[in-house]
């Protein structure tokens, strides 16, 4: 499985999407279920799936699944 597919399945389990909903307008304005429980859950997936320690910061400005990856970036994890 590539990181990309690891990433993707991590909001597909949390949010019981389909991977054609991701995307730009997958954000914690958009999504009606996007609570900071399940910001939490996917903070602490990212962190257990891509062996990261998520700085404060960087938990804090994750409001979509792009800004995810962004973080993830930083974070020298390729997706």
């Amino acid at each position: 499985m590539t990181n990309l597919e690891k990433y993707n399945q991590i909001f597909i389990d949390i949010f019981d999407v389909k991977e054609e909903e991701l995307g730009d307008n997958f954000t914690k304005a958009e999504v009606e279920d996007w609570d900071s429980v399940r910001q939490m859950n996917i903070l602490s997936q990212f962190e257990e799936t891509f062996d990261v320690i998520l700085d404060p910061e960087d938990m804090m400005t994750f409001k979509s699944y792009n800004a995810g990856k962004k973080i993830l970036a930083k974070n020298n994890i390729a997706l």
